[in-house]
């Protein structure tokens, strides 16, 4: 006959850890607040990257926010995106750097070996937010 595997009886211990989510955590500055407002608009889809998809939703005023990054490299195209914003009264954030809004706003490739290369994005406009959070709040509490 086949021998019997001893069965070993592991104690079951629940523990009580609370989840903190993205919308929960608080923001300890500006940058923290529009990098979670970006991934929870990403998640609820309301988030629109590349010229020619900002500029349109720009100039149809359906837009709450827009995000431009300060070292784009065409000067033009940083004037149409402001013009637009201020035509239609939607608050606009400049952030310093076109790699950090790339990589809140989710694009980045990941190639055969593994590694994540990081895209360039010099806009992003914000059509949903998406659910309620702290770092919204904190975010238009510094925009007033």
């Amino acid at each position: 006959m086949a021998e019997e595997t001893p069965v070993v009886e592991v104690p079951v211990v629940e523990e009580t850890v609370p989840v903190i989510t993205l919308a929960d955590t608080e923001p300890e500055n500006l940058e923290d607040a529009i990098r979670i407002v970006i991934r929870k608009s990403l998640e609820a889809n309301g988030l629109v990257r590349g010229l020619s998809e900002v500029a349109r939703i720009l100039d149809r005023g359906a837009a709450h926010m827009c995000i431009l990054a300060d070292d784009c490299e065409d000067e033009e195209y940083k004037k149409l995106v402001t013009a637009l914003a201020k035509q239609g009264n939607i608050d606009l954030i400049n952030v310093e750097s076109r790699e950090k809004l790339a990589a809140w706003a989710g694009l980045t490739r990941t190639n055969t070996e593994g590694k994540e290369k990081i895209l360039k994005c010099s806009s992003v406009a914000i059509r949903d937010f998406g659910e309620r959070s702290k770092a919204l709040d904190f975010l238009m509490a510094q925009l007033q």
